[in-house]
């Protein structure tokens, strides 16, 4: 499975009001590895910044002169998520402002181009109901060092997140079976199904039952007599 840790600095929270993206990051994992591919862009936004969201991200109207407008980098980001599961921190607000900018430009939205959407924040209100769960709280709770993060810059925060994010499902790639020296009546070791969900036991149907006798009926045959299957086991000593 192929996923990309994202984040996304915007001119402020509601796309629907206006507010335009300044900032996409994304960094690609593969198998529980970054592979070294990322996308990183700033974006003009066609509009102005208000203050307290460049006191946030620390991004001003005049460091993106010059820089490509949404339009200009839509096809480079597209290609770069396309297919892939996203891996966000509070997901709708990132989802909400990829999927107003491609919209606006007649363009399939983001959730049309991708795959899954994880949001690590709903997954750390499940782990930690009751408790802080921003970035900089998860980063403390799994000592992931985030003293170089001044502002919340989308590049940086995609590597704390990608961190976190591997804390918060480490575990989750172990076995379901697992061999253990377990002692049994004839002294060797036994295997037995790790901790979790007993395996459901499907019986077999009447009609697979009746399949399974003709089988053994033409094994019957072939033998010339009982098959194994149909043998009374000798008593044990």
């Amino acid at each position: 499975m192929r996923y990309i840790i994202l984040d996304t600095e915007t001119t402020g929270l509601n796309p629907r009001t206006g507010d335009r993206l300044v900032e996409f990051a994304g960094l690609e994992m593969v198998g529980r590895k970054l592979t070294g591919r990322s996308l990183h862009l700033y974006v003009h936004p066609e509009r102005d910044i208000p203050e307290e969201a460049s006191r946030i991200h620390g991004i001003t109207l005049d460091q993106l002169e010059g820089k490509p407008t949404f339009a200009g980098v839509a096809a480079e980001i597209s290609d770069f998520i396309r297919g892939a599961a996203l891996i966000i921190h509070n997901a709708p607000f990132d989802m909400g402002f990829l999927d107003m900018e491609f919209t606006r430009l007649g363009l399939p939205s983001a959730r049309e181009q991708v795959g899954e959407v994880i949001d690590t924040l709903a997954m750390a209100k499940d782990q930690f109901p009751g408790k802080r769960n921003n970035l900089d709280a998860l980063c403390d709770r799994f000592e992931v060092d985030r003293s170089n993060r001044v502002f919340h810059g989308a590049l940086i925060d995609c590597e704390l997140l990608g961190e976190v994010y591997l804390a918060m499902t480490r575990g989750q790639e172990s076995l379901l079976m697992d061999i253990e020296p377990l002692s049994s009546e004839r002294g060797g070791p036994s295997m037995r199904l790790a901790d979790g969900p007993r395996p459901r036991v499907q019986a077999a149907s009447a009609e697979e039952l009746a399949a399974h006798e003709g089988y053994l009926d033409e094994l019957d045959k072939a033998m010339k007599g009982p098959c194994l299957w149909r043998q009374t086991p000798p008593e044990a000593a």
